[in-house]
């Protein structure tokens, strides 16, 4: 009997320890899913407890998040994004109208930060810094070399209001490096570029952006225009990629009388939202003419498919982008956050201006614009795709198309009658902003002595810059082909110019130069000179 039951003992004890691994990891397993389905969101968030909770190693939930959250998001639409918290400060500056920083505009040349410009006033003027200076150390630290990025240049020399911080500052005219402490400070961040006069009628505003205080910008660059005698207005939107809807809404507004539709908007989550003109605009029975490229994006377009579908103005360029998607921006509590899509917004007419995409696949929605440049869309008007399925009316009965961008009234293809393999590889490669930059650097005492864009162009007409530049690109394995310089001589020698003239007098002194031979704005100006800068008259249609 005893060896009997020395016997079965240990099978016995054996069976037990079975049973009751498996019940545990019954009971193991089933806590697990219970607390799982207890969370009451969605298998995303089961996983990540499973994984923090289960898995075999240790593993930083943090982190694999923000691996996870932007090929989440990367499944929607091309527009909704993920943006990690040590990247929203910088990405939300550009519109909120200000940031913190030490107030000069750099460029990074020959691996070095070059400072182009001091703003007026501000931190790095107040601490004796100058243009044309070389910041090659940050707080004691070395900042040369090929890790010299825009981005990291930004994230040293931006930080909070009244911090300091100690540049290291190479000076031409001076043999021995000069430390500069500077005290950061707000720095506007402006998004009308330029307002000028391009003749005794008309006036002229680049917008590069739609930012928090753009209608503000807006309003005194209108204002002074006027003051000064303009009575008809180009508004220059090529480039702008769009920004705060509010802000392109009450720029329209200021041109159009009270009760025009401007916008709608709609989603699925999102009910129906039209904005119609209030009236109290200062500039109803203006000309208008609104300049759109590629480039032209969202609010941008809001803004010319309005004046376009009240048959308020014309746009002059070439198809704009075709962004018609509302983002909202939403926090998380770690500091980052997304930009979700909630509703597509739609012109006047009833048009949905967002060009076609496949969810989840930003990489064809991205190569658009390089389809459209191969298929000659910017070169040839009779190449853009149209659909003549998806037909609208403007206010007084012309047809405009839906199903991507804004159509242009008249269509400026580029201009191609300069270029050539040179030009292509100069501009490329910087060698106009380097030599322009250089030459402003080597002849700043002297060229500071001009006080205007006119005059400073006409003594560097008188000079030979030509050939210092051809020297220069040789200089930079750049070899001087004379056919393709002569073809390009205009073009070339005009860049130069206004480059030059930006670094001595700033981008008000640039645009003026640069517009000298652009086909868009001179058909803008020829337009308006006419006289022809309403589409139709009241009641008349194209039909």
């Amino acid at each position: 009997m005893k060896r009997s039951f020395k016997i079965i003992y240990p099978l016995l004890l054996a069976i037990a320890i079975v049973i009751g691994i498996f019940i545990g990891t019954i009971y193991n397993n089933s806590s697990s899913f219970s607390a799982i389905s207890n969370l009451g969101q969605s298998k995303i968030n089961g996983l990540m407890y499973l994984i923090n909770t289960q898995y075999v190693d240790s593993v930083n939930i943090d982190s694999l998040t923000e691996k996870v959250m932007p090929k989440i998001i990367g499944e929607l639409d091309p527009h909704s994004s993920y943006i990690p918290a040590e990247d929203l400060e910088m990405v939300n500056n550009d519109l909120e109208g200000s940031f913190s920083g030490i107030g000069v505009q750099f460029s990074i040349l020959n691996d070095t930060i070059m400072v182009v410009d001091v703003i007026s006033g501000g931190p790095s003027e107040r601490a004796g810094m100058l243009a044309g200076d070389r910041i090659v150390a940050v707080n004691d630290t070395a900042f040369t070399g090929k890790e010299v990025t825009n981005e990291r240049v930004m994230k040293h020399l931006r930080g909070p209001k009244n911090s300091e911080v100690k540049l290291t500052i190479a000076r031409p005219l001076s043999d021995d490096l000069i430390d500069i402490v500077v005290t950061r400070g707000d720095i506007p961040v402006n998004s009308v570029d330029v307002a000028f006069r391009a003749n005794e009628e008309i006036g002229y505003i680049k917008v590069s952006k739609f930012g928090k205080n753009t209608y503000g910008e807006f309003l005194n660059a209108l204002a002074q225009l006027s003051i000064e005698g303009s009575t008809k207005f180009i508004i220059d939107l090529r480039g702008n990629s769009g920004g705060y809807m509010e802000s392109a809404i009450n720029m329209v507004n200021e041109f159009l009388p009270a009760g025009y539709l401007i916008v709608y908007t709609k989603g699925n989550a999102s009910p129906l939202n039209e904005v119609f003109s209030n009236g109290i605009g200062s500039f109803q029975n203006n000309q208008i003419v609104v300049l759109v490229d590629e480039w032209s994006a969202s609010a941008s377009e809001i803004f010319a498919g309005a004046i376009q579908d009240n048959d308020r103005g014309l746009i002059i360029g070439r198809r704009s982008f075709g962004k018609g998607l509302v983002q909202q921006q939403i926090p998380f509590n770690d500091g980052s956050a997304i930009r979700l899509t909630i509703a597509r917004y739609y012109t006047p007419s009833g048009r949905s201006i967002q060009k076609e995409y496949q969810m989840g696949d930003a990489e064809n929605y991205e190569k658009d614009l390089l389809n459209r440049f191969e298929h000659g869309e910017f070169d040839s008007k009779d190449s853009i795709h149209v659909n003549d399925s998806i037909k609208y009316k403007t206010l007084y009965g012309r047809t405009v198309y839906g199903g991507g961008g804004i159509m242009p009234d008249i269509f400026v293809p580029r201009d191609t009658s300069a270029y050539s393999p040179y030009l292509t590889q100069v501009v490329n490669n910087g060698i106009i902003y380097q030599f322009a930059f250089k030459y402003s650097d080597e002849h700043r005492e002297l060229l500071s002595k001009f006080k205007s864009a006119k005059s400073l162009v006409v003594y560097l007409k008188k000079e030979n810059i030509l050939d210092e530049f051809i020297e220069f690109a040789t200089s930079k394995g750049i070899k001087a082909r004379p056919v393709y310089i002569n073809v390009s001589r205009k073009e070339i020698l005009n860049s130069l110019y206004a480059n030059i003239t930006r670094n001595i007098l700033g981008d008000k002194a640039f645009y003026p130069i640069a517009l000298m031979n652009d086909e868009t704005f001179l058909k803008a100006v020829e337009i308006l000179n006419e006289n022809k800068g309403f589409p139709l008259g009241e009641n008349e249609t194209d039909e």
